[in-house]
């Protein structure tokens, strides 16, 4: 469907309502309705806004967002800001997602002014999936996740801080910052293993612990692996477990076959996933003669 239609309408669109914000600030403007014209103004930047959507000139679509989102701020519609300063964040998405970014970050702190904590950590959230998967800036990513996290926490959401913290932790190990890691997994294991619904997973919270303390140290992950099994039971009888002792024992033979056989074994019925099979890598590395894969 052609749209280019769409697009002069749009262009036209934003010119009648540049004049109409111009005239509201005149003296005769504002002697003759300003406030009015203004919102008419900001209706229209929004009609725009959708027309350059349709016609796919992102760009286009989150810079008449962003004017539609300043005019409600000058209007004291700080919600209706906030929600255009989000739209323009969309559109930007698709197209500049450095754009992107500074739009959703201007929303947030109008949902923190506002106290909608909750609403701001969700639009963290977006902005750490920008800086991972588009602007591949891992740093920055994570400052985003804990901001969120906070947020959730303050709010009682533990579940979702959760969430976010995992993400952190998983960062934070394959940058090699073993400590943060191994306080992040340590911390959401302990608040899951209580919960019925949830305790199923703490087992792979604290086997992820377990593999940072391994890659510091081996006598760090052996005391680590009977203090987990102490403070949850459950992890003893795990396959996680039962493979941490197998690779401990190995380790401490540096007998790279068995070590290499008890993963082949463990993954031939529970898959480990790309971050395990990293973390699981850099430990083998340890020992002497490795060939560097786990085949």
């Amino acid at each position: 469907m052609d749209n280019s239609g769409k697009e002069k309408e749009a262009i036209q669109l934003m010119a009648d309502a540049d004049k109409k914000v111009k005239t509201s600030g005149s003296f005769l403007g504002g002697m003759f309705g300003g406030p009015h014209k203004v919102e008419e103004a900001c209706e229209m930047y929004c009609r725009a806004a959708n027309m350059f959507k349709m016609a796919k000139n992102w760009n286009a679509a989150g810079n008449a967002f962003c004017q539609a989102a300043r005019i409600h701020m000058q209007l004291q519609n700080k919600h209706d800001s906030a929600t255009s300063f989000i739209d323009a964040g969309n559109a930007f998405k698709k197209s500049d997602p450095n754009e992107a970014i500074k739009c959703l970050n201007a929303a947030v702190d109008i949902y923190t002014d506002m106290g909608r904590f909750t609403i701001a950590a969700k639009h963290h959230i977006t902005i750490a999936e920008i800086y991972e998967s588009e602007l591949v800036d891992i740093e920055k990513a994570i400052a985003h996740y804990e901001q969120a996290a906070d947020y959730y926490k303050g709010e009682e959401s533990n579940s979702s801080a959760n969430k976010c913290l995992l993400k952190v932790g998983a960062y934070a190990a394959q940058l090699e910052q073993y400590a943060k890691a191994i306080e992040i997994y340590e911390q959401v294991g302990s608040s899951t293993m209580d919960n019925p619904l949830l305790k199923y997973s703490a087992k792979e919270y604290f086997f992820k612990a377990s593999l940072c303390h391994f890659i510091v140290d081996e006598l760090n992950a052996k005391l680590a692996v009977e203090k987990y099994e102490e403070m949850f039971p459950a992890f003893s009888d795990s396959r996680e477990c039962k493979l941490l002792k197998k690779l401990l024992d190995a380790h401490e033979e540096q007998n790279c076959e068995a070590f290499t056989e008890a993963i082949k074994e463990f993954d031939s019925i529970s898959r480990l996933d790309q971050w395990q099979t990293t973390m699981l890598l850099r430990i083998k590395k340890t020992i002497q003669g490795d060939e560097g894969d786990l085949k």
